[in-house]
Parts: structure tokens; sequence; C-alpha cells
């Protein structure tokens, strides 16, 4: 682990959904060094992204990195994952402690400014299986991520997602809300994000 002392952990109380946030879960400095060698070393790509019969480039970039063959698809990309690199290793392997989970791939994004986004969605693509758990760390500037219930239009919930944060979303929350990292006009820097995911 990253210190001697316990993880600060915040659980959410929300129906049909388990959320668990650590804003600390890295240190300052290891988070800083994290997000520069995220930024410099990772193959970042601009895919197109096709929504109601027009495409688009994604307002990010991204890459997949993950076990051999194991392709995952959203909003009609299909990713092909390069091979897990020392540094993602380094981070799953911390992030597996606390989750007790073996993760089998890694969807990273890059928020170059405030003007990238991730629209409203769920992880609930059919080859992560029933009850998905998700863990997903942020580097570098803290941006809002919302999440809203499918039904109960009252559940709604903001998180700042902090440098060098864990949140980790379980049980059926992927079935019953969606989330998004909206837009904002605010100026701000570049924000790198990794959810680790099991492709069954």
């Amino acid at each position: 682990m990253n210190s001697l002392f316990p993880q600060e952990k915040i659980a959410f109380d929300v129906p049909d959904a388990e959320i668990e946030y650590y804003p600390n879960f890295f240190s300052q400095h290891r988070a800083n060094e994290l997000f520069e060698k995220l930024k410099s070393e990772i193959p970042w790509q601009h895919d197109n992204i096709t929504l109601f019969g027009k495409t688009y480039l994604q307002p990010r970039l991204t890459a997949l990195f993950g076990n051999e063959g194991k392709s995952y698809s959203y909003s009609n990309i299909v990713m092909q994952p390069h091979s897990w690199n020392p540094l993602l290793l380094f981070i799953k392997n911390e992030i597996e402690e606390i989750c007790a989970e073996n993760f089998t791939t890694v969807l990273l994004n890059y928020y170059r400014d405030g003007k990238d986004s991730n629209g409203w969605h769920a992880d609930n693509e059919k080859e992560l299986g029933r009850n998905p758990v998700i863990a997903s760390v942020s580097f570098g500037a803290e941006r809002m991520f919302h999440l809203q219930h499918n039904t109960i239009k009252e559940q709604k919930l903001k998180i700042k997602l902090e440098h060098g944060s864990l949140l980790i979303m379980k049980g059926a929350t992927q079935h019953f809300w969606k989330h998004q990292i909206p837009k904002t006009s605010k100026t701000i820097g570049p924000r790198i994000n990794l959810t680790f995911r099991i492709i069954k």
C-alpha cells in the first residue's frame, strides 16, 4: 500500500449502487510522477465516434491495455489492447490490493482541457458481464463526475475526482446508473483517467 495508514474511504449511500471513493489513494508526489509518465509513455489515439448516424472525433484521447486478445468495444469503436507495461502493472497491482479483483483490461482517457468530456453512459457492455467492478483512478486536473439513476430521477450524485484518487463502482451500479464527465468552461489543465475492468 501507499502508506502505513489505512486508506480514507467514502462510501455513498444511494439505491441500486455500491460506490466507494478514496480521495488520496496515491500520495501527491507519487500521483505527480505517474501523471507525467502516463502523459509521455502511453500511445494515445484519437478515434472517430459515431452517434446518431454522425461521425465526430472523440472529445478526448484514449488507449487500451490488457490481456492478450481481449478487445473492447463501445459506441461502434472496437479497440485492440496493447500489452501491459510496467507502469500500468504497478497501478493495477496497487488497486487490486483494495479491490481484491484481478483486472484484465484498462481503458485510459486523456482529457486535454475543459472542452474534452465523456457523455452520459454506463459501463454495461456485454463483455463486462453482470455487476461489473470498475475501478477508476484519476491524475491531473480535478473534474466533476456526475451520476444519475436511470429511473429514480431525483437520485443524482456529483463527485469531485481529485488528483491521485480512486473511485470504485460495483454491485448493480452499471445496470441502474449512468455517469458522465461534462465539459467545463473553466480554464483547467489536463487530466488522465484509468478505468480498470474485467472482460469475461
